[in-house]
């Protein structure tokens, strides 16, 4: 596996401490006649043989390299500002498949690390990531309908769909928390939501907004913590 984490970090300083906005401008505007992506390209292959120190690597490195250029160029030419965020994503995740792919055929350690994860466990977690964000969510929202402020969407300059996001990282967070044993890290979490969500809402004419937007923090966080201890009660039966 410490091949991986060294391709890994070799792949992290090339694509995003070296690489400049007048490269990634330069790459967008040429696309494959940008000398910039081939110095890039280039940049990536040195590091890695320069953090592995390994001359049987190479051809290793050779193909993380060529798939790193035809995977940005692929992204050169399909992004766009309607999917560039997706875009981003699927083109990182390809890069990281791809070193795994390599550090794996040379060292093999992915079969031991699937050979010994519980999937019982694995399955559990996926049921209570659902019931954090999506059922959650929609519970919530049923359950505060009743006193959701008139004037709440009335010059309304909040980001779209900003409280549902908001609400499925807090109980993501408290679930993390929980879970690895920092429970003191929920105070922190609830004291931050507080000074920044509650902090301009002082006026009388605020008091329902501030009431219903205490309720729904206060049913995520309660969610969320139900949701914890009920996982860590099934790891121990399963």
């Amino acid at each position: 596996m410490i091949l991986f984490i060294k391709l890994l970090i070799a792949h992290i300083v090339a694509d995003f401490l070296l690489q400049t906005d007048k490269t990634i401008i330069d790459k967008q505007k040429k696309k494959w006649k940008s000398l910039k992506l081939y110095l890039h390209v280039a940049v990536h292959g040195i590091i890695s043989i320069a953090i592995t120190l390994s001359v049987e690597l190479m051809s290793g490195i050779a193909i993380i390299v060529l798939t790193h250029l035809i995977i940005d160029l692929w992204k050169l030419y399909v992004q766009n500002e309607v999917n560039k965020r997706s875009i981003f994503m699927i083109d990182q995740a390809l890069h990281v498949f791809m070193i795994l792919v390599i550090s794996d055929h040379y060292v093999p350690w992915i079969y031991k690390i699937i050979s010994e994860i519980n999937l019982n466990q694995i399955f559990i977690l996926i049921l209570v990531i659902l019931l954090l964000t999506t059922v959650s969510s929609h519970i919530i929202k049923v359950i505060i309908s009743k006193w959701q402020p008139e004037n709440e969407d009335e010059d309304n300059d909040s980001l779209t769909n900003a409280g549902s996001y908001i609400g499925i990282l807090e109980r993501l967070f408290v679930f993390g928390f929980i879970i690895s044993n920092n429970i003191q890290g929920i105070g922190f979490l609830l004291a931050a939501k507080s000074v920044f969500r509650f902090g301009d809402l002082k006026d009388s004419v605020d008091r329902k907004l501030t009431e219903y937007i205490l309720i729904g923090s206060l049913l995520s966080f309660g969610f969320a913590i139900i949701f914890g201890y009920t996982y860590l009660e099934l790891k121990k039966i399963i």
